[in-house]
């Protein structure tokens, strides 16, 4: 072979090399970035799918912090679902928003379609319905359930019945939820049970007409169980919103009636049947606490939440191979962070347990203050009641020298006291909020620096909330949700396919191959309400 023989040789030999490289580099990105790691093995019969509206990972992670509050040493303690095998990160953007809301966050779990904030299972045009994967299990024979700490009529239970071009249409909403025939509805009420100007025909009384069993006292609720069909159960005790009262005031022995985990005990109860159930369970609170930034109850409801999960997870004992559990987050709320510039490199997640009431309970004890005082209002009325319920207190030069004498010497309830001690600033911040939560409602600034300040909360308890959060060294970035990815945890049957780094709709496609749904398919609903099939690439 010539010298150019050999030249031509390696020229052919390194393209071809080049041509595999690339022509297999390529179909491995493009493989990568188009597949979703679906189950292949026979239907689940159980499946449990728990959403913390809003609980991003901070929101688990402080809550295992202050699990362990009483530790020498920094350490968590796992919940319930942390220790499952299978864990992965979910982003959540919308179709016209980086940050979602939880509509178009749950149309993109429970439909695999992006659509726009305030959409519920429907195209961005608004004129495409789509059927939820609730709604499918329903069709395969699944008995199916929906489960909630909010309004039942709320937008992340909605996404399972429900398609809204708004999530605020809550009568529409509520018709649709009587017209599912979804087995099981509990947890919260409905928002508006005679329409938006109170002149449209009681749900309550369609209710009935269309075979559901609507149950709200706990001794009733108690009597349901299996054979029992068509069940409505809605906790005795609810708020203006018609959703169960935040856990944490349990602690100062509200009767907050029915937990999570009482209705979830009683969905398995009610839907365990020879071809199995499909069981939706929303911690809806969670968001709420995050928006108005109140950490404790935030985790105080994780920890009702985690309740839930645990009754799940010994049903799956019992069931291990026909049973999936799924514990998610539709999106992240408050852009919660553990760590404060004032605490530096510390936290101190121990001081949150001397908050005793959610922000909402104590706005109600501020504005019944404020109408009873009038002009005579003055903020020392309120600080023994800020003492009470956060633990935050006023102290003179010589009750600080004393308590800093006794924590030097090691005493741990002196060292509290001082940190839990207001200063100058604090208290400064405090008097500017009680003067403007002192103000008609209607008269209040409604500026920029308001909003930043307070975010449309009573001023006084957002920021006594705030202090108490910032010195136990959990901060917040916003009064909404962010754009941050969400944890993913699974264990059971077909679980595996829930690690990895995947996109909010991709979730539906793996819920579908775990029921024997077709995942590649569009699941169209049409006017009349019937159903279309149609392929689309993978």
């Amino acid at each position: 072979m010539s010298k150019m023989d050999r030249i031509l040789s390696k020229i052919l030999l390194f393209s071809f090399l080049l041509f595999t490289f690339l022509f297999f580099s390529s179909n491995v990105v493009d493989a990568l970035s188009n597949s979703v790691t679906l189950y292949s093995g026979r239907p689940v019969k159980y499946v449990f799918w728990f959403i913390g509206d809003g609980m991003g990972m901070n929101h688990v992670y402080a809550t295992e912090m202050f699990l362990e509050r009483e530790s020498k040493e920094p350490s968590i303690k796992n919940l319930d679902f942390t220790r499952f095998p299978n864990i992965g990160w979910m982003t959540t953007y919308a179709a016209d928003s980086y940050i979602t809301d939880s509509a178009s966050a749950i149309t993109a779990m429970a439909t695999g379609k992006k659509t726009y904030d305030g959409v519920l299972n429907m195209d961005p045009s608004l004129k495409t319905k789509y059927k939820s994967i609730a709604e499918m299990a329903r069709d395969m024979g699944y008995k199916v359930g929906v489960l909630t700490s909010v309004s039942i009529d709320h937008a992340t239970p909605a996404g399972m019945y429900a398609h809204q071009p708004s999530r605020n249409n809550y009568y529409e909403i509520a018709l649709e939820l009587l017209d599912s025939n979804f087995n099981y509805f509990a947890g919260g009420g409905f928002l508006q049970p005679k329409g938006k100007d109170g002149k449209q025909k009681d749900i309550y009384e369609i209710a009935k007409e269309k075979g559901y069993k609507i149950v709200d006292n706990i001794e009733n609720i108690r009597l349901i169980g299996k054979g029992d069909d068509k069940v409505i159960a809605i906790n005795p005790i609810l708020d203006n919103s018609k959703a169960l009262p935040f856990a944490i005031n349990r602690l100062r022995g509200a009767n907050i009636g029915l937990s999570l985990a009482d209705f979830t005990r009683k969905a398995i109860e009610v839907l365990d049947n020879p071809k199995g159930f499909f069981i939706m369970v929303e911690g809806g609170k969670i968001d709420w606490a995050a928006h108005a930034n109140d950490a404790a109850s935030v985790i105080y409801d994780v920890l009702d939440f985690n309740e839930a999960i645990k009754v799940a997870l010994d049903f799956y004992k019992k069931h291990p191979f026909e049973t999936v559990i799924i514990v998610t987050a539709d999106h992240e709320t408050g852009g919660m962070s553990i760590g404060f510039a004032g605490t530096k490199y510390e936290v101190f997640p121990e001081l949150l347990s001397y908050q005793k009431i959610s922000y909402d309970e104590f706005s109600k004890i501020v504005q019944d203050y404020r109408v009873k005082a009038g002009d005579q209002a003055k903020l020392e009325d309120l600080l023994p009641l800020i003492e009470k319920y956060y633990g935050l207190s006023i102290l003179d030069e010589s009750t600080k020298k004393a308590l800093e004498e006794k924590a030097k010497s090691g005493d741990k309830e002196a060292k509290i006291k001082l940190q839990l001690s207001l200063n100058d600033y604090e208290i400064e911040e405090i008097r500017k909020a009680f003067s403007v939560s002192m103000m008609d409602s209607q008269k209040r600034p409604k500026d920029y620096r308001s909003y930043i300040l307070y975010g449309g909360y009573d001023p006084l308890t957002v920021v006594v909330t705030r202090i108490l959060n910032q010195k136990a060294g959990i901060g917040f970035t916003s009064y909404s949700h962010t754009g941050a990815p969400v944890p993913v945890y699974a264990i059971g049957a077909g679980s595996h396919i829930f690690r990895g780094y995947y996109d909010n709709t991709d979730l539906y496609k793996k819920l579908c191959s775990l029921i024997g749904i077709d995942p590649f398919k569009e699941y169209i609903l049409s006017s009349e309400s019937k159903e279309l099939s149609v392929s689309i690439s993978k």
